[in-house]
């Protein structure tokens, strides 16, 4: 985590901090004591699941020497179960819970040991695939019907246990922790109680909805009991902070009134330190009458001044404020706005100005209220502190047929709260254009600033975010990155998307406003950690106390557009070094200032790209019909064949290209040197293929919904799955054990293990697919945006440090070797399709992607890890 959010926890956690005397390396508990009576531990394996199909693991259990079989015992089942088991590792689980029993601190309790699954390879070469994080990260009931329909009966046989969830707990730590949390959510009627260690409450696979999904229960909260531990140095990486994570959690537990504790330790992301406290936290957990973590929230109102830019100047020229007709919008239909346009004293009408737009305009252009930026902007534009600069204040729409009520507006969540495009479109296709009549405004977006606050600031960042083209500088006071429209993603998405090149400054205060949508304090801090991680030019002002207002917003509102403004060249300081060995972050995967480069333009269509072994790359233009070999030494083009195919790829020894015509039921091969084609199978309706290592083609079958087999030397064609919505892209992993299939039609992209033959199975939806907007869906409040029901995952390619790489309606989604989403490339134009990629060039480095017309490559750091 970045040293000033760690300093931000830590004023903020003064009150959860636990005495470290009490949780020392000897902690009585701990130790084996002569006369404490010693449960015994069998071990056993687990690999005949439906649900993770394919996967075995490894398992034990824990039964107290005070055990009897005609009592039912209390039961606790830890994830990750091979470190907890340790007599002698960080947590020591069966020796605390010897002394505990023992002492009659927690219940006679059989405590089961569980890993997460493994899918081992059956191909000669082949690497086991680890389930953990799919199992783990996922929300969801997955995994709890797995524990109680599955597993438990089998690890459990024989054992008198009891079914009262208040009797039943499940734990684990970082991923363990959340699907401990995520086991009980699902299935509270089986276990009620929770002990996390270090949780994942990050973007790993969506775990940072909870506190959202938790503050939504307050009237009717789930019998839970929620146990969180975090250290105060755990980390900020690809997927999150855990320390804001866990704490944005508590916030969330106490405000919908569960029974919960927070511990924050010394110390990063290791069990060590939960292992210390674990017996306080087993005795607090199993102890009915154990009091709370109490957070209080303190509002204060210091005495408030305006800053000396903020006051009018008489040796300052002044700008003028032009009152606008009321504006009737067309996107927004229904609506009327009031707005108005400041201009300054030194605008010319031959020199292009720089423009700022606010949201809740009419406030923010009072002269004696908190902002009165007309004066702010007088005296910075005087000073030469931020260049000649239009405002346009636009206050939020109002439905024609209703009076505006107490000074709020009917149309002002809907339009500002919302995600996607819609406010911008607004912008660029109504107010914008209106504004360029009457005035002469730069063309460059890097001139451009958009502003407000609460959710006037979750506006512009939104507007900003989606149109870059457009805005690169934002202005956020208490902004409502929160559960009111789906906004709590935000610092989700921006760790995992390519860095936009936005400015931005941000300012909150520890007493802002905690309700049913969230903590404003903590969702500032989770997105300024966010664009802090990612390299943004971003300043974040933050203060203890104040309230949901724009006391402390207004009073640095003059420093913060000296800063929005300065003309300083921004350095990005990266620091990927809380990313572990396995996390695969796109700062590593990006080359600095590189981008992506136009190779081949004025195509038909681009499709089925595929790389020989020297690297050379081959596409097909569907529309000239022609397949085509780019040199990866000089970049020359040669026609390779006359054929319209979707889909390319090489034979074992690399003499044919396999292709895919879909339009004449048949896949065909192409001899590289002569160009003779030749077909393969027939009846067969393709869409892409692969080639497995001993030389069967698997297709898929788009409107069959099947992956389909042919064995090229006879022929003959097996359906070898069936199932998934729209199959389309398809690839194999470097060992060719694993092969993906992504879905056109749906929210996943699909692995199986392959077997001698080209035979599948263990078959799981691995990959979650980011899914774009749906512009035309209902937006409805306190619930996420309306997503589109597919991601149009197409193409794919796997580099070799083992990444995927899917197409898809967004960008290029990047997953990493076990599945895990590291981020998205967005799209180079949003009007073309993106229907492949492929990585080729001499070191299998540059990644070339068909899109639509076009084909571009980008010159990647693929095999960067940690």
């Amino acid at each position: 985590m970045h040293r000033p959010f760690r300093r931000l926890i830590l004023l903020s956690s003064v009150l959860l901090l636990i005495a470290a005397t009490a949780a020392a390396e000897d902690h009585p508990d701990r130790v084996v004591h002569q006369g404490v009576p010693q449960g015994k531990i069998t071990a056993g394996k687990f690999q005949e699941s439906q649900i993770f199909p394919g996967a075995v693991r490894d398992y034990s259990v824990y039964v107290p020497a005070q055990y009897q079989a005609d009592q039912p015992a209390a039961l606790m089942v830890f994830m990750d179960g091979g470190g907890f088991a340790n007599p002698k590792g960080a947590y020591r689980v069966p020796v605390v819970f010897d002394n505990l029993i023992h002492k009659k601190e927690m219940p006679v309790t059989i405590a089961v040991f569980v890993n997460p699954g493994t899918i081992p390879a059956t191909i000669p070469g082949g690497k086991a695939r680890s389930n953990r994080s799919f199992e783990y990260d996922s929300l969801g009931d997955r995994y709890a019907n797995f524990l109680v329909d599955e597993f438990l009966p089998v690890a459990l046989k024989g054992l008198n246990v009891s079914t009262d969830p208040a009797d039943r707990a499940v734990a684990g730590g970082s991923s363990g922790g959340i699907c401990a949390f995520t086991t009980a959510w699902e299935r509270p009627d089986q276990f009620g109680k929770v002990l996390s260690n270090i949780g994942s409450y990050t973007n790993i696979r969506g775990g940072w909805a909870y506190p959202g999904l938790i503050r939504k229960t307050k009237n009717k909260p789930k019998a839970l009991k929620v146990y969180l531990q975090d250290g105060v140095d755990d980390l900020s990486n690809l997927h999150g902070s855990w320390p804001l994570g866990n704490q944005d959690m508590a916030a969330a537990l106490q405000f919908a009134g569960y029974p919960y504790k927070l511990v924050m330790t010394d110390g990063g992301h290791s069990g060590k330190w939960a292992g210390e406290v674990l017996p306080e936290a087993l005795k607090w957990l199993w102890d009915d009458n154990a009091e709370s973590t109490n957070i209080p929230i303190v509002n204060t109102k210091p005495k408030w001044e305006p800053h000396l830019d903020a006051v009018a100047r008489d040796d300052v020229p002044k700008g003028t404020v032009k009152v606008m007709k009321p504006w009737e919008s067309t996107i927004f239909p229904g609506t009327i706005r009031d707005w108005s346009i400041y201009v300054p004293a030194q605008y010319k009408a031959d020199e292009p100005a720089a423009l700022m737009v606010f949201q809740d305009g009419e406030k923010m252009r009072d002269v004696n209220g908190r902002w009165r930026v007309p004066v702010v902007f007088d005296n910075l534009i005087a000073r030469g502190d931020m260049p000649p600069t239009i405002a346009v204040f636009l206050n939020p729409g109002q439905e024609k047929t209703k009076p505006v009520k107490k000074g709020k507006f009917s149309n002002r969540g809907f339009e500002y709260d919302n995600l996607g495009d819609r406010y911008a479109r607004f912008l660029a296709e109504e107010i914008l254009p209106e504004v360029r009549k009457h005035y002469n405004i730069s063309d460059d977006p890097n001139l451009h600033a958009i502003g407000g606050s609460s959710s006037g600031a979750i506006c512009a960042f939104t507007t900003a975010w989606e149109r870059t083209d457009l805005f690169r500088k934002v202005y956020s006071s208490v902004g409502s990155f929160t559960n009111l429209r789906g906004g709590n993603v935000y610092p989700a998405l921006v760790r995992k998307t390519e860095p936009k090149p936005i400015r931005v400054y941000m300012a909150d205060t520890s007493g802002d406003v905690d309700n049913a949508f969230g903590s404003w304090p903590w969702a500032n801090q989770r997105m300024a950690s966010a664009l802090k991680y990612m390299g943004y030019d971003t300043r974040f002002d933050w203060a203890e106390g104040y309230a949901h207002n724009s006391d402390f917003g207004g009073s640095k509102f003059p420093e913060a557009m000296k800063w929005l403004w300065r003309n300083e060249t921004f350095v990005p300081q990266i620091d990927t070094t809380d990313d572990l060995g396995s996390d695969f972050t796109l700062l590593d995967l990006l080359v600095p200032d590189e981008s992506w480069e136009l190779v081949a333009d004025d195509l038909g269509f681009a499709d089925a790209l595929c790389a020989d072994k020297d690297g050379n790359l081959y596409y097909c233009d569907m529309k000239a019909p022609a397949v085509v070999r780019i040199s990866a030494a000089d970049g020359a083009k040669t026609e390779i064949a006359q054929e319209s195919v979707s889909g390319l790829e090489f034979s074992p020894d690399g003499s044919l290209l396999y292709a895919c015509q879909g339009s004449k039921n048949r896949v065909i091969s192409i001899n590289i040197k002569s160009g003779e084609v030749k077909t393969v199978a027939e009846g067969v309706k393709p869409n892409d293929l692969a080639v497995t290592n001993d030389g069967f083609i698997l297709i898929t079958e788009t409107q069959a919904q099947q992956v389909t087999r042919i064995d090229p030397q006879t022929g003959e064609v097996t359906p070898v799955d069936t199932g998934i919505n729209k199959p389309n892209g398809i690839a194999l992993t470097n060992d060719g054990a694993t092969l993906a299939v992504s879905d056109y039609g749906g929210t996943q992209t699909w692995t199986f293990r392959v077997s001698a033959g080209g035979v599948l199975d263990a078959k799981a939806p691995t990959m979650p697919m980011r899914l774009p907007i749906d512009p035309q869906g209902e937006f409805r409040f306190n619930e996420p945006p309306p997503y589109m029901a597919s991601s149009k995952g197409d193409g794919m390619a796997v580099d070799k440090a083992g990444r995927y790489y899917v197409t898809s309606a967004l960008g290029v989604q990047v997953f990493d070797p076990t599945c895990r989403p590291c981020g998205v490339l967005p799209k180079v134009n949003k009007d073309q399709p993106l229907t492949t990629c492929m990585l080729a060039g001499p070191d299998f480095s540059t990644l070339y992607i068909a899109h639509g017309k076009q084909i571009y490559r980008r010159k990647l750091t693929v095999a960067s890890t940690k």
